[in-house]
């Protein structure tokens, strides 16, 4: 099998992007084809075995061949005409806009190509933080308490500590813990740089928090170990940039029977059908033995793949359970009929 890997893109996100493509050169054993949008949304073919990170810090991708992407695949030019690109699935891993946020679903569906990824609904409820919260709740899954703002907002915070995040950044990028009234206001400014909008949670120390990635082949969830990753005061970017490179296995967390079935429950829930055809990352916490949706990860870090003991077999059985794009026949019999009744 041969998987184009799609990476970069659009987004605050598109560094991490690149780390989380090299990376599976050392997780997975089929043919990979590595396809980067740059950020002019360029396509270009990165040979296999010269990708590495200075080859997009430099420009020198610039020199490796440009893509167009139509119906059916990606093509290149050729002595006659074009070439189109040989892939049998797209691994979409463009981390944040472009890649979470629906516009490469819509350009793969609209293109009909076969990807492993959220689709457009997908999208729009993991992306946004606040419709996320809404969505959880609407399943019957618990989130922490929140508090909506736009930046034309009058913010008031009555109690600290809290956490601020943007409400579309992942990887903790504008994230900052606000510990009093004075710290308010440079958090905010942060956290607006990269969004016009934010969540405002209550900071809970010391709160457990796991991660359970998933994703369902033929209609069976395929649960990735439960980690307690390790952390200090929250997981910051630098912390969670070193995840995006990570292919070895990590440590399944020391809990109860009874606690990994609840974890386990809220993913099913969470997942859906929205879901499928992605593999994702739920990342949960748990106070007082309830369990917490905290963020949904669309297209995780290095796809999560040092949560499975067999990543490559999970991915390579997802591939062959993609949901399909319903067909729909057009007759144009609505309009023959009005066309008929004025004697046209």
């Amino acid at each position: 099998m041969k998987i184009g890997i799609v990476f970069g893109g659009v987004s605050y996100e598109h560094e991490i992007s690149i780390v989380s493509a090299i990376a599976m050169k050392d997780v997975l054993k089929d043919e990979l084809v590595y396809i980067f949008c740059d950020q002019n949304r360029d396509f270009y073919h990165i040979p296999t075995n010269t990708i590495k990170s200075k080859l997009f810090s430099s420009g020198e991708y610039k020199k490796c061949d440009l893509l167009n992407i139509k119906k059916g695949g990606f093509f290149k030019k050729a002595m006659f005409g074009e070439k189109k690109l040989d892939t049998d699935v797209i691994l979409n891993i463009t981390h944040g806009g472009d890649g979470e946020d629906g516009l490469l679903a819509s350009l793969f569906e609209y293109s009909q190509l076969p990807y492993i990824g959220p689709r457009k609904g997908a999208c729009s409820v993991s992306f946004n933080k606040f419709l996320t919260k809404g969505y959880a709740s609407s399943l019957g899954v618990k989130t922490i308490d929140y508090k909506y703002f736009t930046k034309d907002d009058e913010i008031k915070v009555d109690s600290f500590p809290v956490i601020i995040k943007p409400v579309t950044l992942g990887s903790s990028i504008g994230v900052s813990i606000v510990k009093s009234q004075d710290e308010l206001q440079y958090a905010l400014d942060v956290a607006f740089e990269f969004d016009d909008a934010v969540i405002i949670e209550p900071f809970i120390a010391g709160i457990k928090e796991y991660n359970l990635a998933g994703c369902k082949v033929d209609k069976e969830f395929r649960f990735s170990i439960i980690e307690e990753p390790q952390k200090a005061e929250f997981l910051d970017f630098d912390k969670k940039y070193l995840d995006f490179a990570r292919t070895s296995t990590a440590l399944k967390a020391d809990i109860s029977s009874t606690l990994e079935e609840k974890i386990k429950n809220a993913f099913k829930s969470i997942y859906n059908t929205t879901f499928d055809g992605a593999l994702i990352r739920c990342d949960f916490f748990v106070l007082e033995n309830e369990v917490y949706l905290n963020e949904i990860n669309p297209i995780p870090g290095s796809m999560a793949n040092y949560l499975f003991e067999n990543f490559n077999d999970t991915l390579i059985s997802l591939t062959k359970s993609l949901p399909k794009q319903k067909s729909i026949s057009i007759s144009y019999e609505y309009v023959n009929k009005i066309q008929a009744s004025k004697g046209k």
